[in-house]
């Protein structure tokens, strides 16, 4: 069988990530660390390379079923398995750090939630409750499916942050298509959301939508950034 035992003891990515760091691997260099082994005629490193050939970034990668991640060379249902399990020890990890900091900004959402909403392939809306300091208190499930005003109702994206105090809320919704610009239900939706709050006393930090990150786009919309709350 192919290992990375038959690269060059330089070249091998467990080596170079020791002298140099992580970093300095590529990503199929870092896929072929965590399978170790390739199969007949292919090392870890073609492996990795045939993943990032099939699935042309880490997002759709995470995003894949276990059917689509079998349809790779030398994919198994255990090393599907093995993989989704580790885009979802990332995607804990980067939330935890995250609830150290001011829930005030579209990264420090992104950090929180944008792994978990950029893998969904359902339109999933949460509120990120917050208190005065913008600390996070919670995070409350609101709705899954296509949104639309029947669904996230007012008095149901609002009633959670009553329960808990909340100073203020943050909107967090994805676009599975990845494109993040809003729709006019997205519009109305936070008109109406922020008409609520208004009037309960909650404040609307933000409604943020989050869609693919590109060379060419930051991969989200936020309504404060952009003048519209």
């Amino acid at each position: 069988m192919g290992t990375i035992n038959e690269i060059p003891e330089e070249e091998r990515p467990r080596e170079r990530l020791i002298r140099l760091g992580a970093k300095s691997l590529s990503t199929a260099e870092l896929l072929a660390l965590f399978f170790r082994v390739g199969g007949i005629g292919y090392s870890a490193v073609d492996l990795g390379r045939d993943l990032m050939n099939h699935f042309p970034d880490l997002n759709k990668m995470s995003r894949a079923s276990i059917d689509q991640l079998t349809e790779v060379r030398g994919i198994g249902k255990a090393k599907a398995c093995e993989l989704l399990a580790a885009f979802e020890l990332g995607n804990r990890a980067a939330a935890e750090r995250a609830t150290s900091i001011a829930m005030n900004s579209p990264d420090a959402i992104l950090s929180l939630l944008g792994g978990e909403l950029r893998a969904s392939h359902q339109e999933l809306l949460k509120a990120v409750l917050v208190d005065t300091r913008h600390q996070l208190i919670r995070v409350a499930n609101i709705s899954q499916g296509s949104l639309n005003e029947s669904i996230a109702h007012p008095r149901e994206i609002i009633r959670p942050a009553l329960l808990a105090s909340a100073y203020g809320i943050i909107l967090v919704h994805n676009h599975p298509s990845g494109d993040p610009t809003p729709s006019r239900a997205d519009k109305n939706l936070t008109t109406r959301i922020n008409e609520a709050c208004d009037l309960l006393q909650v404040h609307l930090v933000d409604h943020i939508i989050v869609g693919t990150a590109s060379s060419h786009s930051a991969g989200y919309f936020s309504f404060r950034e952009s003048g519209l709350l």
